[in-house]
């Protein structure tokens, strides 16, 4: 993390902190993994790859009020921030090692950064994820984080190799965390806690992805809904789906909400669950070792269908996009 503009002089001096100060107070941490050869500190983070691994790289940006509520709780919102990262390295079964952080910020309060902090080192912490750099600078509130990991060359998950005939599993339940932002919305939820927190701090499948290697055919993270993020992997694989309704892995809240208000589709298309959905052939199902539920069967013809009590329809590949 360094100072690379004017505004960022500006920002630090009105709130009499400087930016390196803010830097060491609240985000140096001493580095714990050995392929990080410099961390934060100077122009550059230096990384030495271990030798039959390839380094797996993703970026995602969370904007106040377009991915997160202005008075989101600044802990919840640094797990979230690390964890849609630690999601996207989990579908491809790398292991995390490191990211950078890039905050632009409105002003500098002392009680959010801690807490916001505490967060993102938590779930650093429990993964061995080193913090190696960045940026911060004044403005609206938006938070971006690289995060980088190691997957044996050539064996990265991807979703372009779903083949016809693979079952469709995935990890989890669905739509929990949908159910989450439904009660936050105002929905009355007689046990809200669970869904809460399902969307409030989510849980990267980290280990799942790695277990997925040389096992699962392709694989995505369900962060816009499991009908857009399966549909991803039927454009790239160019085949088509069947789902079974019944065989949808639902928590009793989500089904009491669909009883509730008759929006079966929501455990569909809600976005932030971040479990894996993944493709498996038929003769490796055996060696799955992690929890899953199968729910569907890849088809040579594109689109998904969806079974629903016999009645079979279809959906509409779509997933949530920032400038439709």
């Amino acid at each position: 993390m360094r100072k690379t503009h004017p505004t960022s002089i500006n920002f630090i001096t009105d709130n009499l902190i400087s930016e390196f100060s803010l830097i060491d107070r609240f985000f140096k941490r001493q580095t714990t993994n050995p392929s990080v050869a410099q961390g934060i500190g100077d122009d550059c983070a230096l990384l030495s790859m271990p030798n039959g691994y390839e380094l797996a790289i993703t970026t995602d940006t969370m904007v106040e009020n377009v991915h997160f509520f202005a008075d989101c709780n600044p802990f919840d919102l640094g797990h979230k921030l690390l964890a849609v990262n630690l999601s996207d390295l989990a579908s491809m079964g790398a292991k995390p090692l490191a990211v950078t952080l890039a905050l632009t910020l409105p002003k500098v309060d002392e009680n959010w950064l801690q807490a916001f902090a505490d967060g993102f080192f938590a779930l650093a912490e429990r993964y061995s994820v080193d913090l190696i750099g960045g940026d911060t600078t004044s403005g609206s509130l938006t938070l971006t984080v690289t995060a980088l990991g190691l997957v044996p060359t050539g064996q990265a998950l991807r979703r372009s190799t779903a083949k016809p005939g693979d079952i469709i599993c995935v990890t989890g339940h669905l739509g929990d965390a949908g159910l989450g932002l439904k009660i936050n919305q105002g929905y009355d939820c007689k046990q809200p806690d669970a869904a809460l927190k399902r969307f409030n701090q989510p849980d990267p499948q980290v280990a799942f992805g790695q277990a997925l290697i040389g096992i699962a055919n392709a694989c995505i993270d369900i962060s816009d809904g499991l009908v857009g993020d399966l549909g991803h992997i039927l454009q790239q694989s160019q085949v088509g789906a069947s789902i079974e309704w019944e065989s949808l892995p639902l928590s009793e809240e989500v089904l009491n909400y669909i009883e509730d208000t008759g929006d079966w589709a929501m455990p569909l298309t809600a976005g932030d669950d971040y479990e894996l959905c993944f493709t498996v052939s038929p003769d490796k199902v055996k060696n799955l070792t992690i929890p899953h539920t199968k729910i569907g069967v890849i088809e040579s013809l594109p689109g998904i269908q969806l079974n629903k009590s016999g009645i079979i329809q279809s959906l509409e590949v779509k997933s949530f996009e920032h400038f439709s």
